[in-house]
């Protein structure tokens, strides 16, 4: 019965590590794919000379997060941006979760321009700011993409995919800026770094 037992706790093990790895080859490699095109397309020449790389924190199987999604739509607003140009979001709901034994909540948004095209149907956007602002991330906050049927309660959220809104590497671009409620006081070392080079 030992030697049994014994067997099925090492396949468990063996399945889960696998799934890990899988997934840290599979992000990994999303990255290097997103910091290729990122570099080649978004930036210009000048601004790849002051950022020749994106910093990223290391893959943490820990920062992958089942929330609780309360729908709450709300009525159209104009997103402040960090340039002048005006972009219509709504809220649709709230994420909370917890990090540590830290209670987390973050307001879910949608981009009103984006919500009529079918690619978008199921797309919501997450910005945030949380205890790394401002040192080892970007002082004006990131972005999370979310997939999710509104419907739905019960939402996986991957803070090892966030990103900093291109502003972070360039002045060119009008970015939105996080809502003041949409501040977490945990730090989240996952997804993209930041290195200044003021």
């Amino acid at each position: 019965m030992r030697t049994i037992l014994t067997l099925f706790v090492l396949v468990i093990s063996v399945g889960t590590s696998f799934a890990q790895n899988n997934y840290s080859d599979s992000l990994t490699h999303e990255r290097e794919q997103h910091e290729k095109e990122f570099l080649s397309k978004v930036l210009n020449e000048e601004e790849r000379k002051i950022h020749p790389e994106i910093c990223f924190f290391p893959i943490n199987s820990s920062f992958i997060i089942e929330a609780d999604f309360i729908k709450e739509v709300g009525p159209a607003f104009v997103m402040p941006m960090s340039k002048e140009r005006t972009v219509y979001y709504r809220k649709v709901g709230t994420l909370s979760f917890k990090v540590n034994d830290t209670v987390c909540k973050l307001n879910v948004y949608q981009n009103l321009d984006l919500a009529g095209k079918k690619e978008y149907k199921n797309y919501y956007f997450v910005p945030f700011k949380d205890a790394t602002t401002g040192s080892s991330t970007y002082g004006a906050g990131k972005y999370l993409d979310c997939y999710f049927n509104k419907k739905t309660k019960k939402v996986k959220i991957d803070f090892n995919t966030s990103h900093h809104p291109y502003c972070a590497y360039s002045d060119r671009y009008s970015c939105p800026i996080v809502p003041a409620e949409n501040r977490v006081p945990v730090a989240i070392t996952a997804g993209e770094c930041y290195v200044s080079h003021d």
